[in-house]
């Protein structure tokens, strides 16, 4: 087993790498932070305090964070790390998840990349200066950036000078009205491509795709694929984003050496690109399984929970709580679960008007998952049967939480609320 640090640990990037590394017996994962972010609500192993890479005394601490936590690899989640981890690699104490400096420096920038590829026709038109531009609208964006942050159609010269006072260093290019696609791709350790996967962009938030689609292969896509594989030197997994011109030709976007936010979608297919790359740093021969299936990924905000409330046991009711309807109730079984792994004792306390215990045989729960059964009596009260003070209460009936809490004085939690007892560390 190998120790991963994820830096910076909270990155969309990030969280897609540790989603697809977390059940894997060849890695123990830890993140790496220089901000107060989710990553502290997600990483077990989580190391904070880091100085931002910019600071000349980062390179100093990760080697301090390497040598005291005997940390194997370093996996690069932004692209500003991806090129600060490539140019640094030979001061670094661990191997570096990143390919060379040279690609990931051209890559980084979409000037530099476009010059680089100047003779390929998929590269958009672009313009050295206002003067220069026969025709809007045009397209501006910055020449160092992610996703699509800072990037916007420009429909005329007093626009464009306008943007451009705003910031100098925006790519002017023509603008592409088509659609947008993402290429997953993966590099094996010979340097042959073995995936080129096309998904769409559907909808966007602060530069994120947060919904997409899988489309079949694209001849002319696989096409600017295996030229980009020749051009550069990758290793794993990388991606290029395309859009079609007006003719509906494809023109390229950026490229990025390093996992997007969103290849969840291929390792939902079977492809872990996180993974595979990982393998393939290591030396060895890797192979792809597709399933082959349409599927969508789409995402929002979730909400995860810090509470400071001590207990050692778990007084839980059942019709309602456990169960909701005639189905068992999968989000509470998930904290039951987490409860008995961490140690908590359950007691599950229930004014059930059947026979409890073949009721849970019903519905598959097992008996041993509890500390106690306890059935009371309909006329009796909950709170005569809590005897534990470093206990909570779980229970959907408003009445018998305020009596319980009013009579012992511990937290009760209603079903929708325990969410925030859920641990989602990793």
């Amino acid at each position: 087993m190998k120790k991963i640090l994820i830096f910076p640990a909270g990155t969309e990037i990030a969280f897609e790498i540790l989603n697809a590394l977390k059940y894997s017996k060849f890695v123990e994962i830890y993140g790496g932070t220089s901000a107060d972010d989710h990553s502290e609500f997600v990483y077990k192993n989580l190391i904070k305090g880091f100085p931002f890479i910019t600071e000349p005394d980062f390179l100093k601490y990760l080697n301090k964070v390497i040598h005291e936590n005997r940390i194997d690899c370093i996996y690069p989640a932004h692209d500003s790390a991806s090129v600060f981890f490539s140019e640094h690699a030979s001061e670094i104490d661990a191997q570096v998840i990143i390919t060379d400096a040279t690609t990931t420096d051209i890559c980084r920038s979409k000037k530099a990349t476009y010059e680089y590829l100047k003779d390929y026709d998929f590269v958009p038109l672009y313009y050295d200066s206002i003067e220069a531009v026969d025709k809007y609208p045009v397209f501006v964006k910055p020449a160092i950036g992610q996703g699509s942050v800072g990037a916007r159609k420009i429909n005329d010269k007093t626009e464009l000078n306008f943007a451009l006072e705003q910031d100098n260093s925006l790519v002017i290019c023509e603008y592409l009205p088509g659609t947008e696609y993402t290429v997953d791709c993966f590099t094996d350790r010979t340097g042959s491509l073995l995936v080129s996967k096309i998904r769409d962009r559907q909808r966007i938030r602060a530069g994120i795709s947060v919904r997409s689609k899988e489309y079949e292969p694209d001849e002319k896509i696989n096409k600017i694929a295996t030229i980009l594989n020749e051009k550069f030197i990758f290793k794993g997994a990388w991606f290029f984003q395309v859009k079609r011109n007006i003719d509906g030709e494809y023109r390229l976007m950026e490229i990025s050496p390093r996992i997007p936010g969103t290849m969840g979608l291929s390792r939902n297919l079977g492809i872990n690109f996180p993974m595979l790359t990982l393998f393939v740093f290591w030396g060895y021969d890797v192979s792809i399984i597709d399933n082959g299936y349409d599927i969508i990924l789409d995402r929002a905000f979730y909400s995860a929970y810090k509470i400071n409330c001590e207990y050692e046991h778990v007084y839980l009711d059942f019709d309602d709580t456990l169960t909701l309807g005639n189905k068992v109730n999968v989000d509470i079984m998930r904290y039951v679960y987490q409860a008995v792994n961490s140690g908590k004792k359950i007691h599950l306390l229930s004014k059930h008007a059947g026979n409890l215990k073949e009721d849970l045989k019903k519905y598959h729960i097992a008996e041993n998952l509890f500390e106690d059964i306890t059935v009371i009596p309909i006329e009796d009260e909950k709170k005569n049967y809590i005897n534990e003070k470093k206990a909570i209460f779980i229970d959907d009936s408003f009445a018998e939480r305020k009596k319980v809490h009013d009579a012992t004085g511990i937290a009760v939690f209603d079903v929708d609320m325990v969410e925030c007892l859920i641990d989602w560390r990793m």
